[in-house]
């Protein structure tokens, strides 16, 4: 069973005439042979030596169809809407005017039927059936077969899964980092303290507002950190006199601190209380 038989139809998107194969366009089919035998080459005359083919073409990404198909002779007038149809030849060929192909070409999506396919026969009594007659030209018989088309589904275009996946997260878009000086030096890491000392120092950083002022910066960033020789392990390579001043120092609480440092500020309330003296009716009247 043919193509045809089965729905699976293309239609025909373009037709030209082409020298021979070298010079016939890619994606087109070259009629070479009529549907009785012969050789379909048309001459201009007996001294030419070559001649020229018909030849059509089924690719749709151009998305135009051909919809109608008629020879005109010299004399006629183009209709509106048709066009001829191109030439592919060598540089010293050339294609008979007294009858010319013209063609009405559509969008692929304004129309559902075009023309399907064309042949040739050699022989003006021989028929083709479900073919329509077109015209002579040249010695030969041109026939066309119209008909409605199967348009091909149109390929998905192919997207990004990750893009996709970030267009549906429901998450919000992360904070930008907060602004930090770029001039910082690098915090010295002496010892274990100064290191634990440098990364709240930075964690203190990120905990500050990030705008565009300077409200994020405060005055003791960049300024190094370190621990005072007497007082760092490392460098007096741990001797005992310095584990005994360690452990004699005395970590406070809160309460610590409140009791020892704790002033009832009595002496400035019992001032603050105190009423200053004043002059009495009579002693300014005295005065005078």
């Amino acid at each position: 069973m043919s193509l045809m038989e089965h729905g699976v139809v293309r239609p025909i998107t373009a037709v030209a005439w082409t020298s021979n194969s070298s010079t016939c366009p890619k994606d087109f089919n070259l009629i070479s042979i009529t549907e009785d035998g012969a050789t379909a080459n048309f001459t201009r005359s007996f001294g030419m030596k070559s001649g020229y083919y018909l030849c059509y073409n089924k690719d749709l990404s151009g998305g135009m169809v051909v919809t109608d198909i008629q020879l005109l002779t010299d004399k006629d007038s183009i209709p509106h809407g048709y066009c001829y149809i191109s030439e592919h030849l060598e540089p010293k060929a050339s294609v008979s005017k007294k009858k010319r192909v013209c063609v009405r070409v559509a969008p692929v999506g304004s129309v559902d039927t075009a023309v399907l396919d064309i042949k040739l026969t050699a022989k003006s009594k021989m028929m083709l059936q479900h073919y329509t007659y077109v015209g002579d030209i040249h010695g030969f018989v041109l026939w066309c077969r119209k008909g409605h088309f199967s348009n091909p589904m149109p390929m998905a275009k192919p997207r990004s899964v990750s893009l996709d996946l970030r267009k549906l997260s429901l998450e919000q878009p992360s904070a930008p980092l907060p602004l930090r000086p770029s001039n910082l030096p690098p915090p010295l890491q002496h010892s274990k303290l100064s290191q634990r000392r440098s990364s709240l120092h930075s964690k203190d950083n990120l905990d500050k507002p990030a705008d565009s002022s300077m409200q994020g910066i405060t005055a003791l960033d960049g300024v190094p950190f370190s621990l005072h020789p007497k007082f760092d392990a490392q460098a007096n390579g741990g001797t005992p006199q310095l584990n005994s001043q360690l452990s004699n120092i005395r970590i406070k609480s809160l309460q610590d601190i409140e009791n020892e440092y704790n002033y009832p500020f009595i002496v400035e309330e019992s001032a603050a209380k105190r009423t200053r003296p004043t002059m009495t009716t009579g002693a300014s009247s005295s005065a005078q």
